[in-house]
């Protein structure tokens, strides 16, 4: 679809009231809040040629499902799901914790995919309208706003809108072809430079992946594929399980949650659970949970620099606590080590460890492992001074990784902040 497509759609009158706190140059012409039925075009075309069976993901957009997903989810006859081509608008109706009402996005691909029937699918009169919508959706607050008043929740949390029901919702959308353009081409290059930005970050995490499993031996060696030239000759890492390297010991606090009078948000310790530990050795700065001192007594507390594993869901989980705390009964503690070692590099290890051994763990989609069967697992490990050189190896490729999740996170920050500027405030809106 070339930019000039549909151009000969009826153009709205602007509302005097309804205009952006920032515009580009040249544009004075109020803005229109229409139903999205007069920029949006609902198609119905079938996969009778068989096409690649796409999902919609709110991080990632619209992407092939066996790559984004490990498998296909679609039936084995997908003749009835619906065409989706280049600038096309998707609108899920699947809830998410931060979108309850769906999530919109628009195809940004060449040539055509098999989207679910289930989801709505829509022809914008031009690319750059449907960039615009899709940027307008991404806030979780703009699209509740939008949403929320057309959605009835079903059984088990099922929305259920129409697709003409979502095509009469008003959007504030600017009257004039070349404003949309300005705006669609501001967004569309913040877009590009946080594409750009997360493949740098998935680079340096498949790198450290990669590292991982050179720096440590394999299953059946004893010694690891890759090491610094001083301890090129430092011998084989002496194997012992882990139950005779150090002591630990599971948390308390039964599920689920215990009792109200259990809990102190206001002047509790930090309580924490699964959820509280990152993928970056460290807990969360502040944990969902609060206990009481009632609570405490049925927890078990554990102080800065406690080595921690998550034991259900998430599991192999690895953090280094930077704050006193209490913990429950889904993670596991290092309480003494009876072999030297050093505290950052054993984490490491454990975290390989559990990378490896995780297909051992029973259970369905939550999965949970228990001490025992962690106790059986074996450990190799090498000298002190090894230790500390792999260590802050992987640590200085953290920080590295830490530095460009938060690029990511400004470049997202930033986009948000041009949303507010270059959309109409949403008290405008409701008036």
């Amino acid at each position: 679809m070339s930019s000039e497509a549909h151009t000969k759609t009826p153009k709205p009158e602007g509302n005097p009231g309804l205009m952006p706190k920032r515009r580009f140059p040249g544009f004075s012409a109020p803005w229109a809040l229409e139903p999205l039925s007069r920029v949006l075009t609902e198609h119905k075309i079938k996969n009778t040629a068989g096409r690649d069976v796409f999902s919609v993901s709110m991080e990632s957009g619209i992407v092939n499902q066996i790559e984004h997903l490990g498998r296909s989810f679609a039936a084995a006859d997908s003749s009835h799901y619906t065409i989706g081509r280049r600038f096309d608008v998707v609108y899920t109706k699947s809830p998410l914790k931060a979108f309850p009402f769906g999530v919109v996005k628009q195809c940004k691909f060449e040539g055509e995919v098999a989207l679910s029937p289930l989801y709505g699918v829509f022809t914008p009169t031009n690319p750059h309208l449907g960039l615009m919508i899709e940027a307008y959706f991404e806030a979780p607050n703009r699209s509740k706003t939008f949403l929320s008043p057309l959605c009835q929740k079903g059984a088990k949390n099922t929305l259920q809108i129409t697709n003409a029901t979502f095509l009469s919702g008003r959007l504030p959308l600017p009257t004039q072809s070349a404003e949309q353009q300005k705006i669609a081409e501001c967004l569309s290059s913040v877009d590009k430079l946080m594409v750009a930005q997360a493949r740098k970050l998935d680079a340096l995490k498949t790198h450290k992946k990669a590292l991982m499993q050179e720096l440590f031996p394999r299953e059946g060696e004893t010694q690891p594929r890759l090491r610094f030239p001083e301890f090129q000759n430092a011998g084989e890492w002496e194997e012992d399980k882990l139950i005779d390297i150090a002591t630990f010991r599971r948390g308390s606090f039964p599920q689920p949650y215990g009792l109200p009078e259990w809990y102190d948000e206001v002047g509790g310790m930090p309580f924490v659970q699964v959820f509280d530990v990152g993928d970056d050795f460290r807990l969360k700065e502040r944990t969902k949970s609060k206990i009481s001192k009632l609570g405490a007594e049925k927890s078990v507390f554990i102080p800065k620099g406690t080595l921690i594993v998550t034991l259900q869901g998430s599991i192999g989980r690895v953090a280094i606590t930077h704050y006193d705390a209490y913990i429950d009964r889904t993670l596991l503690i290092f309480e003494t080590f009876r072999k030297p070692v050093e505290k950052v590099f054993f984490a490491r290890l454990i975290q390989n460890l559990f990378d490896i051994e995780k297909e051992i763990a029973p259970g369905g989609i939550i999965k949970t492992i228990t001490k025992e069967a962690l106790s059986d697992f074996k450990v190799k490990l090498p000298k002190i001074p090894e230790q500390q050189r792999i260590a802050d190896c992987l640590s200085s490729l953290d920080a590295l990784i830490t530095a460009q999740t938060q690029k990511l996170a400004a470049l997202k920050t930033h986009k948000q902040a041009l949303m507010q500027q270059l959309f109409p405030a949403s008290e405008e809106v409701a008036a």
